[in-house]
């Protein structure tokens, strides 16, 4: 079986950070075994993740909020419709 080279486009980013988060990094890196290089980008990597799926929250959050709204305004307006009927 023949595996397929997938070549994933790299770039290069340059940061600067302070000289305590640096030790932090280099310690973790170390304990972990993986590269700081590595460490950092699952960490970016995790941080995206969490961001993307709290603003997609949010988004579905405020979509079901107008939605009650609306169906509420909705209920307003035939609220008196059955009272017409017994009448």
């Amino acid at each position: 079986m023949q595996h397929q080279n997938l070549s994933i486009s790299k770039t290069r980013l340059n940061i600067q950070i302070s000289s305590e988060l640096k030790d932090k990094l280099f310690r973790i890196s170390a304990m972990q075994g993986k590269k700081v290089s590595v460490l950092v980008r699952e960490s970016i990597e995790e941080k995206l993740k969490q961001d993307e799926k709290r603003i997609f929250d949010e988004k579905m959050k405020s979509a079901y909020l107008d939605l009650a709204k609306e169906n509420i305004e909705v209920s307003e307006d035939f609220k008196y419709v059955d009272a017409e009927k017994v009448l």
